[in-house]
């Protein structure tokens, strides 16, 4: 198997720039929500919030990727009235920003979140990086945010909304790495008639989000095509339902929990790596730090 070439490029942040390329970088998981498919409740409130945050850096984390909404399937994320609203999404999560960024200054973190005044509000807290997983396509004011403050973005596909997800239609292999590659084109469009500069751009495939399960590792297989859009990849595939309806065969037919998802997320992860991803969001951090060095060591050989 021909390996993709991972380019090595500078990912503009609001107030640094950080290198892609010479080693993947590992963006672990702050949920502070009581729903979350993976890890709801466990990290509720501030300070148990700011100390898994930097119980991660400690592991390892390069970035800490912080969220206050759940956007597991069937949730109304993304409508017109979603479950969580602006305001007591960002009750969740300033605090703990707050919080990590008193204790470990240098910290990077981004926010998740596709609701523009957020957004505003983590920038101003001293968030570097915005993570929206609609890709610009839920909030049209969040492209002017982004461009004024100018953080780091990651643009992910999104394929409608969570609450249709259960219900969609299962694509062909090449209907699904198109329709990918159409919407984080579209995702692009919108970041640079809006202003935000090449080099601020991350693109996420967006691994469970709208993908049937099946359809997650066909769009693995071929990741590496998306590379062609011209930007560097972020995978998020940690703890993800379609690794537990795999497993399901090991587990008497029922999917796998997700607490025994994790040897399943680290083989997806190696995967997503030799598939041209240059960072890797997880939850579990210092087995992911291990598994990227040694598929980090694979990549630079020869």
């Amino acid at each position: 198997m021909n390996l993709p070439i991972r380019a090595r490029t500078s990912w503009q942040l609001r107030t640094r720039t950080i290198e892609l390329g010479p080693r993947t970088l590992i963006m672990g998981v702050v949920n502070v929500t009581p729903d979350s498919f993976s890890d709801g409740g466990f990290f509720l409130g501030t300070e148990n919030a700011v100390a898994h945050a930097l119980r991660l850096l400690e592991e390892g984390a390069d970035i800490l990727d912080l969220g206050g909404e759940s956007t597991r399937p069937g949730s109304h994320a993304g409508g017109d009235e979603p479950a969580v609203s602006a305001g007591e999404e960002q009750a969740r999560i300033l605090p703990v920003l707050e919080g990590i960024l008193e204790a470990a200054p240098h910290a990077v973190v981004s926010v998740d979140t596709y609701k523009a005044s957020t957004a505003h509000a983590a920038l101003a807290a001293g968030a570097e990086i915005i993570n929206d997983i609609s890709g610009f396509t839920w909030d049209p004011e969040m492209a002017k945010v982004c461009a004024g403050i100018k953080p780091g973005v990651v643009l992910m596909h999104t394929r409608g909304r969570p609450e249709e997800w259960r219900t969609q239609q299962q694509l062909a292999p090449a209907a699904v790495l198109a329709m990918v590659r159409d919407g984080l084109a579209g995702s692009l469009s919108l970041a640079q008639h809006g202003g935000i500069k090449r080099e601020a751009i991350v693109l996420d495939p967006g691994y469970g989000f709208g993908k049937r399960f099946g359809e997650n590792f066909s769009l693995l297989k071929h990741q590496a095509e998306l590379l062609s859009l011209g930007h560097p990849l972020l995978a998020g595939i940690s703890r993800k339902s379609f690794l537990g309806h795999t497993l399901a065969p090991l587990y008497g037919g029922a999917a796998a929990p997700v607490e025994a998802r994790e040897n399943a997320s680290l083989a997806a992860m190696v995967a997503a790596i030799l598939r041209g991803a240059s960072v890797v969001r997880v939850h579990n951090v210092r087995p992911a730090v291990e598994a990227a060095h040694i598929t980090d060591a694979i990549l630079d050989a020869g």
